[in-house]
């Protein structure tokens, strides 16, 4: 299925909210008009799909190594924390 408007939107966004002014919540509210927590369930999913890899591959490869990155992380908390 191809990507949707708002797919390429959330993308976009994801490309370059760095150049807004404030804090990334923010502009998510203000340039997407929805809650933070809902881009970044949309996001999550979006980023799992061969569209969005087919249409900024370079951009859907570090959102995914970035996403393995925090879930390693949180794994060894949860280990060292189990540990004790």
């Amino acid at each position: 299925m191809p990507l949707s408007d708002r797919d390429r939107a959330l993308l976009a966004f994801e490309a370059e909210w760095r150049r807004h002014d404030g804090s990334k919540e923010e502009a998510i509210r203000a340039d997407l008009g929805m809650p933070p927590a809902r881009y970044y369930q949309l996001l999550g999913r979006l980023i799992d799909t061969a569209d969005a890899l087919e249409h900024d591959p370079m951009l859907v490869r570090r959102l995914r190594r970035l996403r393995e990155a925090r879930e390693a992380a949180r794994a060894a908390r949860v280990t060292r924390t189990a540990s004790r």
